[in-house]
């Protein structure tokens, strides 16, 4: 029966990957925490909820009120939470699905190419939101400390 994983090229290797796994993974988790506070962060000082909420509305989405806010909330405190991997499953899940629906509604009419307003970065994103809902904090997360997550 075949191994589950590959062998290394380079055996050596071996402790390194198995060292920087976790701080690997961390980082990636706080980038696109970080990414999505900034994101966030741009709609409270650029339009402000009521200038989100009108964009919403253009787009035909419904409660586009509620939506600016929930959007807002989802995209600065949990990408703060996924910075520090705090309830880590529910904001990653949470921004997967906005994004999905940023996909759908406002650059899959665009096509790919992200520098024709597509929908490239926002795919790329959300899949790695949805890895980490899935994966969790992992091992360097506030919810690895307290032990428990949702």
């Amino acid at each position: 029966m075949a191994s589950a994983q590959p062998k290394l090229l380079f055996p050596g290797l071996a402790g390194f990957y198995a060292a920087v796994g976790p701080a690997a993974y961390t980082f990636v988790r706080a980038v696109v925490g970080i990414i999505m506070v900034v994101h966030g962060w741009g709609k409270v000082t650029g339009p402000g909820p009521s200038g989100v909420a009108t964009m919403f509305g253009r787009l035909a989405l419904p409660m586009a009120d509620l939506l600016a806010y929930i959007a807002i909330f989802l995209e600065v405190v949990g990408g703060a939470c996924l910075v520090i991997g705090l309830f880590t499953r529910f904001f990653a899940a949470g921004l997967a699905i906005e994004m999905l629906i940023a996909l759908l509604t406002v650059h899959w009419a665009k096509g790919f190419m992200v520098n024709q307003g597509g929908y490239e970065f926002v795919l790329l994103i959300g899949a790695v939101l949805f890895a980490i809902a899935i994966r969790g904090g992992g091992p360097w997360s506030v919810d690895a400390k307290i032990g428990k997550e949702l």
